[in-house]
């Protein structure tokens, strides 16, 4: 499953550096930030789709506390 997400970066290198925090997080096989369109997008599987979208939050706000994204 692949969604994409509203966020807030302040720079294309925040952005690599939280795409980069976000591809480490188990379960994701895939993430992207794109600072220029200010879009996160993040695939994992179905099952635990929701787990693995909040804890690459979780990962992302470790190495660039002023990032948002809104996943509610």
């Amino acid at each position: 499953m692949k969604k994409k997400y509203a966020c807030e970066v302040d720079c294309a290198n925040c952005a690599a550096k939280v795409e980069e925090a976000m591809k480490k997080v188990p379960g994701v096989i895939n993430a992207s930030v794109n600072f220029l369109t200010q879009k996160a997008t993040i695939e994992a599987a179905e099952e635990e789709f929701e787990a693995v979208v909040q804890a690459a939050y979780k990962a992302a706000k470790k190495v660039e506390d002023e990032f948002e994204m809104q996943i509610a």
